[in-house]
């Protein structure tokens, strides 16, 4: 039995990049041998072990099985004399398929350390096409180290363009081609994640509600440097199909249309309730955010987008809508330009002591009223405040 650590912890590594987790490749042995070791399985087809102490994962070697080899559709298979050779050549990436032993030694076969070197992802084999998820992760990965300077090799690319054509990213499951959309969206570069898949023919495939007309690559650029969070960058992208149009700025927009996109790609790839609740507030009320210059209309905003009960979802949404058209398209006398004035005036009107402003009162209109006014006035004094206080930064911080 030998033990090799695998592929993105031996990559990490080598690249000299923080190593989250580590998987092992086990040569040599049968599932009888691992639990006699103490191992717990959790693979059944291709089995899979936890180490009783670390819970590391320790598979054994997998071989490929070709189309040309069965009758039925290709797969892996496990036994003993399978080396680790077979198993590294059935990886997706040769950057993937490096090996390293207990001592540190790197057993590379198919070039990954050179295609490291020279910042290529390429495909072991042929074997690729095997997998249609494959032209996914290829995607994902360019997302992840396109800040390293990575770029898809030309091969592999014409590789993943043939398969998109043959259909195979039309048998993806929704489930996994959320799974990898999600994941690719808090990689440091997202954006290659689709510019890969608009090179290989994959995105109006994948993705067919979101046109690529350069809006929604100029939304999440815009919003990358504002968060991290997958759930503000994916509605920020949705968002764009119904961009705010401000004078010259912008381009008109379709909200009915903007809506369905969103209920479509959402409930098609089944899309976390989270994703799919910001990003139909961004594209039915951003619009509106630019035009709450009034105390009346920042009250009717928090009302239309639930912000008094869900602040933090709010804030999400302000994030979204920054990046939709950015700050320079936006006139300094409106909210959006200076969405601190609608998270403080928020603040503001969730601490009001509502119980003791209604007490006393049972006209349950007048209560309405009442409390309708009061948050007005509240909101009032806040951009007042905001307002003073830039004018006073704008003029060198006041004072005779």
């Amino acid at each position: 039995m030998k033990i090799y650590m695998v592929g993105g912890a031996v990559r990490d590594t080598l690249l000299g990049r923080p190593v989250k987790e580590r998987d092992f490749v086990v040569v040599g042995a049968t599932p009888q041998d691992m639990l006699a070791r103490g191992f717990h399985q959790v693979g059944r087809d291709f089995p899979v072990f936890l180490h009783p102490d670390t819970k590391e994962e320790y598979a054994l070697a997998r071989g490929e099985r070709r189309r040309v080899e069965l009758d039925r559709d290709p797969g892996t298979f496990t036994q003993p004399d399978v080396t680790l050779e077979q198993d590294l050549e059935r990886r997706d990436l040769t950057v993937n398929a490096i090996a390293m032993d207990a001592d540190g030694e790197v057993i590379d076969p198919y070039g990954g350390r050179l295609d490291l070197d020279n910042k290529l992802l390429r495909h072991v084999s042929g074997a690729f096409s095997d997998d249609p998820v494959r032209i996914l992760r290829v995607a994902r990965f360019a997302a992840r180290y396109g800040e390293m300077g990575f770029r898809v090799a030309r091969e592999t690319m014409a590789l993943m363009a043939r398969m998109v054509k043959r259909g195979d990213a039309d048998a993806l499951v929704p489930e996994r081609v959320w799974q990898e959309l999600a994941r690719a969206l808090v990689e440091p570069r997202p954006c290659r994640f689709f510019e890969v898949l608009r090179g290989c023919g994959a995105w109006s495939r994948l993705f067919p509600e979101i046109p690529d007309d350069g809006r929604a690559i100029t939304a999440l650029e815009q919003v990358v440097p504002l968060s991290w969070s997958s759930e503000i960058r994916f509605a920020a992208i949705m968002g764009s199909l119904n961009p705010v149009t401000t004078g010259e700025v912008g381009h008109p927009g379709d909200g009915a249309s903007a809506i369905r996109d969103v209920e479509s790609l959402c409930t098609r790839l089944r899309a976390p309730r989270r994703y799919h609740e910001l990003a139909l507030l961004v594209v039915k009320y951003c619009q509106r955010v630019p035009e709450a210059a009034s105390a009346e209309a920042i009250l009717a905003l928090f009302e239309a987008t639930d912000a008094m009960r869900r602040p933090d979802r709010f804030r999400q949404f302000l994030l979204s809508c920054r990046a939709i058209c950015g700050d320079h398209s936006i006139s300094r006398q409106t909210a959006f330009g200076r969405d601190s004035l609608l998270t403080a005036a928020l603040e503001r009107v969730n601490r009001m002591d509502l119980l003791s402003l209604v007490t006393g009162i049972q006209d349950p209109d007048r209560i309405k009223d009442i409390i309708q006014q009061r948050r007005i006035e509240v909101i009032h004094q806040e951009a007042t405040r905001i307002t003073g206080e830039d004018m006073e930064a704008e003029n060198g911080g006041g004072g005779s």
